[in-house]
């Protein structure tokens, strides 16, 4: 590794890689792609360095970054390393509500602001009890109303570009780094109570690249990855950081909904997600798959299961294919996969990681099946990103499983079979929270809250989060998310929250794919005037619960759902029912949507 520390990451890239692209974001103005190169990057974050310490930010003080994914926060971010600055991450729709409290909790006295959503917020905190004193906005067309403690970017790179005395002090820090500078402070979202400030060092940062360069030993240079989940969320900001750390190109997306548009425009080699992107690619390709004529859809079924045959059957269990089942799956890779793999963007890729809760293993097996390179893992905030994925060199792997324990990782079943680790990637703690942090390790393991299990290959398998997992009036328990899990990968289905703690049965709320319903309801001939009378349509009802018994078919009767609730409004952070994660908030749902759920018990 030619740096010892995250903050020296690109000013040691610069010299090694010099005019190759490091970074690719699409120009607002033009919606063209542009190119900054490594040396072009290193220049930008010595200016952003200047100006920051032009503004007085001081060693080991906290800057927020609120804003979508864009070139400059990560400019901003790298900066920030450099200077022994500790950078905190909002995430874009944050409310102001939620902002306040990390400004506070923090002590933020300077915020950059990316759009007007952002800017507008920061305003509201600015002028509320809190240590705010300062924000920049950086994109160039935001109204600041007249706002005097605001800057545009611009306006802020301009306070460091002469400045000697910034320059001096920028390579004094650079040779103050070190491993225990606190890089950067996540917060989590907060699902059963308040957030928490994650602490993440340097060492654990160092750690991450160090243990990832050792297993994943296909990623290189001449790759390019599409960077679409928020850089607030710890797995994007680790796989970004990773890397630009092995030379990857970075491209850029600024815009999730437009995800789908840039997959084509860049087929990317790499790219992180979490299981609801590819429960939705699985979900439009069988919608497609469904729609094909009787015998185009025999054809791509029976590709599929010739792909499964050989890609499951025999590789993922390192072992050759016949070789008449291989001449069939060459011939379906270069044709209909390809093509499908194509019109996703996809048909470059090499490896695709995939974490953040569980995919189901009806969609990873179709997606293996037909070539596309899925590597599960599991990891949290608390554990800067991966604890165990998928291993591209070992002898197979488990579909059930969140893959081989990265190295240097050690991981054991405590109490309730909850997961506890111990490594040099783990936090420190959380910030401001002793409480917290006494209760978050056992004898210097750290307790995921997670129930798992681990197989005799040392694999690690993830049941649930343990407050989540309830006990029927019967005494059995469930695990609500794996239920949810087999639901969501529905065309018809988006959203599930599974109700049932002390309760006689399972029943679930459920969030229909309301075009895909409407679609069918049309074609079916049912009439109806809004989405509620849809909803509490009998013919509708009926064919929810036909393929709700379909898709649990393999699960104990008493993990079943007996009874659901179609519901007209979806679950959203803006309603507090999600996370800005969009994980579940289970407690404020049932609070919510209590009638709904005691009717389903009367």
């Amino acid at each position: 590794m030619e740096y010892s520390h995250i903050g020296n990451l690109v000013f040691a890239n610069a010299k090694k890689y010099g005019q190759k692209i490091a970074l690719k974001y699409k120009d607002s103005v033009s919606k063209r792609w542009t190119d900054v190169s490594w040396n072009e990057l290193c220049e930008r974050v010595k200016q952003i360095a200047y100006s920051l310490i032009e503004l007085g930010v001081k060693e080991e003080e906290k800057v927020a970054i609120f804003s979508q994914n864009m070139a400059e926060i990560i400019e901003v971010d790298l900066a920030c390393q450099a200077l022994r600055i500790t950078a905190v991450p909002m995430y874009a729709t944050s409310s102001t509500s939620q902002i306040e409290y990390i400004i506070k909790d923090a002590g933020i006295e300077l915020i950059f602001a990316g759009e007007q959503y952002q800017f507008d917020r920061s305003v509201e905190a600015l002028h509320s009890e809190n240590p705010l004193k300062k924000i920049v906005s950086i994109d160039s067309k935001i109204d600041r109303k007249g706002e005097t403690a605001a800057i545009t970017f611009e306006e802020f790179l301009a306070k460091g570009a002469n400045s000697e005395n910034a320059k001096k002090e920028f390579e004094a820090r650079l040779d103050r780094l070190s491993s225990d500078d606190l890089c950067t402070l996540i917060y989590t979202s907060g699902t059963t109570g308040e957030p928490k400030g994650v602490m993440l060092t340097d060492a654990n940062y160092m750690q991450a690249m160090k243990i990832h360069d050792i297993r994943l030993v296909n990623v290189n240079n001449t790759q390019s990855t599409l960077c679409f989940l928020p850089l607030s969320h710890v797995f994007e900001r680790a796989w970004t950081y990773y890397c630009l750390h092995k030379g990857v190109v970075v491209y850029i997306n600024s815009n999730p909904k437009e995800i789908q548009e840039t997959l084509k425009e860049v087929h990317p080699n790499l790219m992180c997600a979490v299981p609801r992107f590819w429960e939705k690619v699985y979900a439009g390709v069988n919608e497609k798959i469904d729609s094909f004529p009787g015998i185009l859809q025999k054809l791509a079924r029976h590709a599929i299961a010739i792909g499964k045959a050989r890609n499951i059957n025999y590789i993922r269990l390192d072992q050759k294919a016949p070789t008449l089942l291989e001449w069939r799956y060459q011939f379906y890779n270069k044709t209909l996969f390809h093509v499908l793999r194509k019109a996703i963007g996809i048909d470059k890729g090499v490896m695709f990681p995939c974490a953040g809760s569980q995919l189901a293993d009806e969609v990873n097996i179709f997606l293996h099946s037909v070539g596309v390179n899925i590597v599960v893992g599991y990891g949290l905030t608390e554990t800067t990103a991966t604890v165990s994925c998928y291993n591209p060199y070992s002898k197979g792997y488990d579909i059930e499983s969140a893959g081989d324990l990265m190295p240097e990782v050690e991981a054991k079943l405590g109490e309730n079979n909850e997961i506890l680790l111990r490594g040099k990637t783990m936090t420190k703690g959380y910030y401001n929270k002793p409480q917290a942090n006494e209760e978050a390790f056992l004898d210097g393991w750290f307790r995921t809250g997670d129930a798992g299990r681990i197989l005799p290959n040392g694999r690690l398998v993830i049941v649930e989060r343990i407050k989540e997992l309830f006990k029927t009036s019967n005494g059995k328990y469930i695990a609500p998310q794996q239920v949810e899990n087999k639901l969501v990968v529905d065309k018809y289905i988006e959203q599930v929250a599974v109700i049932g703690d002390l309760r006689k049965y399972v029943s679930a709320l459920i969030v229909p794919a309301y075009d895909a319903l409407k679609e069918y309801a049309n074609g079916q001939g049912i009439a109806f005037n809004s989405t509620e009378e849809l909803l509490n349509n009998p013919q509708i009802y009926a064919f929810y619960e036909k393929r709700i018994q379909q898709l649990l078919s393999d699960l104990a009767a008493y993990e079943q759902v007996k009874k659901f609730t179609l519901l007209a409004h979806p679950f959203t952070p803006d309603n507090e029912e999600l996370t800005l994660t969009l994980k579940l908030k289970r407690k404020v749902i049932n609070k919510h949507y209590e009638k709904e759920i005691e009717a389903m018990y009367c």
